[in-house]
């Protein structure tokens, strides 16, 4: 973090924020009701509490005491923040109080802001959180009042050396727009009505820039963490660009040695043809190179999938004692795009990784929930791609024998490699073919060959010379082929 910035204290915002907040300026966070405005306060104040700074929490809505409480049970430590509760009591109710000549808004202005003025005098707050500004438009007698008697507040707390968070309360009939101008910058939290999803956007941000976009951000007993949206052309590292062998020599010779490091590859194929295996048979070689690769399941379970590899000669059970692989069972559901892309950047950053193996696309298509899967997949293709992580794309067609298609969701761009997998059927016999339909970096072998996964590992026979209208539904092999 830069040395001149303050910690918001929430994971994965102040990456958002380049750094956290500016010193000695004011910052809006406004949504609707139950989006966690309060708990980005509290979290501002505690972590700033935690170094030694001197923290104040003026209260104009909730009472102190639901505020800890509501901070306690969520593990987070109050104690050393203090609080100017203005909230309203229960004693307010019972009595009748009726001003004859002035409004009850300038009555009630005075001994509200003595109180502020004097504990700021008093305690030199270095950080300030108010919750929430808009109840000062009770205390104002019209909306240029208010205007008015906030901006002379800000600066009052700025002048004492504070840093200011502030909420508001906005709705369509009570907008808070006038805030935001009066803001150095605006924090804005969203929940999703249908599905409950939250994410937190950044609009504005005077003296400094920011990570655009809508980012996911999770609240739950254990606080608040934001999962900041990858931006790939942050990241960046040096690397050979080198084809990599699946192990497998005649599969390497329909590649032209291989696929290259840093370049995604869609294995694609209609279900049970062997994409996954031939995935992880390309792991087995990495890791005999010395290479560390993952694999992220959506659709399978774990203990299944490395029987299967067990069973046809590929050692996973070794390759995880060494550490040179790894499985990570996703499901879906329960990961926004974002959060996915954060947990596969900290292993790949922690880990070390060089390949990564997604199982499948579709599986992945439903951790977006409504988002289009095209942007996201793509922003983390080319991270990975950028830091020379090689990708395996795992696509499953939906069609086993109709007419060829490589994908049917509009991904195929990504891919600088593809493989595809089929079926055919020879005199009865259902068989096993694979095929090389684009490569970008290298030429490639343009015929099919017969695929195969025996016990031993996985056989690529010889070119299928016999074959014709390889991309049709319905392959014709000719007996004598053409001298």
């Amino acid at each position: 973090m830069p040395h001149d910035r303050l910690s918001s204290g929430i994971p994965g915002l102040d990456e958002v924020l380049h750094g956290g907040f500016i010193p000695q300026q004011a910052y809006l966070v406004r949504g609707g009701p139950g989006v966690g405005k309060t708990t980005v306060g509290l979290r501002f104040l505690a972590t700033g509490a935690k170094q030694g700074d001197s923290t104040l929490f003026i209260a104009l809505g909730e009472s102190e005491t639901q505020i800890r409480a509501n901070a306690n049970r969520s593990g987070l430590d109050t104690s050393a923040i203090t609080f100017l509760d203005l909230s309203p009591s229960s004693s307010f109710f019972t009595q009748v109080e009726t001003y004859d000549i002035f409004s009850a808004a300038e009555v009630e202005r005075a001994p509200t802001t003595r109180q502020i003025v004097e504990q700021v005098q008093h305690l030199q707050p270095q950080r300030v959180f108010i919750d929430a500004m808009t109840q000062f438009r009770y205390l104002s007698s019209d909306v240029f009042q208010f205007r008015k008697q906030v901006l002379s507040f800000l600066r009052l707390l700025l002048e004492h050396g504070a840093t200011v968070v502030f909420s508001s309360e906005s709705s369509d009939t009570a907008p808070d727009d006038d805030l935001q101008f009066m803001s150095d910058g605006v924090i804005c939290l969203q929940q999703e009505e249908k599905d409950g999803d939250r994410s937190v956007t950044v609009s504005k941000f005077r003296g400094s820039g920011f990570r655009s976009g809508a980012h996911t951000l999770r609240l739950n007993k254990a606080g608040m963490e934001v999962f900041p949206r990858l931006q790939p052309e942050a990241y960046e590292r040096d690397f050979l660009i080198e084809a990599l062998s699946f192990g497998v020599p005649a599969l390497d010779t329909m590649l032209h040695g291989g696929i290259e490091r840093g370049t995604v590859t869609i294995l694609t194929g209609p279900a049970g043809v062997g994409k996954t295996t031939l995935g992880i048979q390309f792991m087995k070689s990495a890791a005999e190179r010395g290479d560390r690769s993952i694999i992220y399941t959506f659709d399978e379970q774990p203990d299944i999938l490395l029987q299967r590899s067990e069973a046809v000669g590929i050692p996973v059970r070794a390759m995880l004692q060494d550490e040179t692989f790894s499985v990570v069972q996703i499901e879906p559901l329960h990961l926004s795009p974002d959060e996915f892309a954060n947990l596969v950047k900290k292993d790949v950053e922690e880990k070390n990784l060089r390949v990564v193996m997604l199982d499948s696309v579709t599986g992945y298509r439903l951790s977006v929930r409504g988002t289009d899967l095209v942007p996201t997949l793509h922003s983390l293709c080319k991270y990975l791609q950028n830091v020379g992580v090689t990708v395996i794309l795992v696509k499953e067609t939906e069609n086993i024998t109709e007419t060829f298609r490589a994908t049917e969701i509009g991904i195929s761009y990504l891919g600088d490699n593809t493989i595809f997998l089929r079926y055919l059927e020879r005199q009865g016999e259902m068989r096993k073919a694979i095929g090389v339909l684009k490569k970008r970096l290298s030429d490639f072998e343009r015929t099919l060959r017969e695929f195969d996964i025996t016990q031993t590992g996985i056989v690529v026979s010889e070119p299928l010379t016999h074959l014709r209208d390889i991309l049709s539904h319905t392959p014709s092999w000719i007996e004598t082929p053409p001298e």
